[in-house]
């Protein structure tokens, strides 16, 4: 089964329609979004409406429920004055903006989807767009394996697939029972399509391939493709430039997240 996850698009649409361009192109089984699909850019309407019109399964992201619940507050971890200050900025601008019946919408989006796959529907792929802990939570790549592990295990994930450090990456976690069996468990972040922060200001998005008949004593049951995405990046940072949001934005995606200080935790 092939499965397209994208997260974070952050109402820029120059970078989801390049992204669902491409998904197209490779024909998925199944596509799915892992939330934050407004703020910091000016389209907030253009992207949930494309992606309510193209019925993508999709997952809340902290964003998402600020908006949906028309509240001041993202859930964003910002570290300075100048960050909360822009912060402010990004989510008046989106609540000023969009429509009434997607800010509904948002409303209904649940916080995690499940798929149980395989013949006994016994391999769990978890997407949730922060941790299964909580919506704003950070995992990042440096997160020690105990740590990873435990969030996992309780989560009941074979694969679990995340956004929101807008930074992609894939780990192979092994744990061993008492009887010396390994298992093997997969933590992807599947970066960002419209705010990148990882120095490559291409939107990004991930093919999960997983076996026909899974098996978590199998590493190799999954395998996972990063494809970046070219887009017109001045389009968007044009975009934002010319809309009442900071111009600070714009050079993050001109630079894909370099030179910006972003939240940690």
């Amino acid at each position: 089964m092939k499965i397209a996850l994208f997260s974070d698009i952050h109402a820029n649409t120059p970078a989801l329609d390049a992204v669902l361009q491409s998904i197209d192109a490779h024909r998925p089984d199944q596509v799915y979004c892992l939330g934050d699909l407004v703020g910091y850019a000016p389209w907030p309407n253009e992207v949930v409406e494309t992606i309510r019109r193209r019925m993508i399964p999709t997952i809340a992201g902290n964003y998402d429920e600020g908006v949906g619940n028309n509240s001041d507050d993202c859930g964003c971890a910002y570290q300075t004055e100048l960050q909360q200050k822009r912060g402010e900025q990004s989510i008046a601008y989106t609540n000023d903006v969009i429509d009434e019946d997607h800010r509904r919408w948002l409303r209904t989006l649940p916080r995690h989807i499940r798929l149980q796959l395989g013949a006994d529907a016994d391999f769990s792929v978890l997407m949730v767009h922060g941790s299964p802990r909580k919506i704003n939570e950070y995992l990042f790549e440096d997160r020690r394996d105990a740590s990873m592990l435990r969030i996992m295990s309780r989560a009941g994930a074979d694969v679990m697939l995340f956004g929101h450090t807008h930074k992609p990456y894939h780990r192979v976690l092994s744990e061993e029972d008492d009887d010396g069996n390994k298992r093997y468990r997969h933590a992807i972040n599947i970066g960002s399509v419209g705010k990148p922060k990882d120095g490559d200001r291409r939107a990004c998005w991930v093919m999960l391939s997983v076996d026909e008949k899974p098996d978590s004593d199998d590493a190799t049951s999954v395998d996972v493709e990063f494809i970046r995405v070219s887009y017109d990046v001045e389009e968007a940072a044009r975009g934002v430039e010319e809309s009442p949001l900071p111009d600070a934005f714009a050079k993050m995606l001109r630079t894909g997240g370099i030179g910006a200080h972003h939240p940690r935790h």
